[in-house]
């Protein structure tokens, strides 16, 4: 039970920088020169702990598919 606390950690920044730019998990997937996939968006926009790995994933397909230059602190709190 306890690691469940561990890896739940409330909604993250990205999914309310999606909502401001009208982003959908597509968008990102769709954007992505690497691989990954709608249910890693999912979870990073739910709170899931995800890997380093995975986390630079997604900022830099929000990068590709926004033209900004976004930080990895401005998407998950954690």
């Amino acid at each position: 039970m306890n690691s469940e606390v561990g890896r739940d950690l409330g909604e993250q920044p990205i999914a309310k920088i999606m909502i401001q730019l009208g982003l959908k998990p597509n968008d990102l997937v769709s954007n992505s020169t690497e691989q990954i996939t709608h249910k890693m968006v999912a979870r990073a926009a739910k709170g899931r702990r995800l890997t380093p790995n995975i986390r630079q994933k997604i900022l830099n397909a929000l990068n590709k598919a926004t033209g900004k230059r976004f930080e990895m602190k401005e998407l998950f709190n954690y």
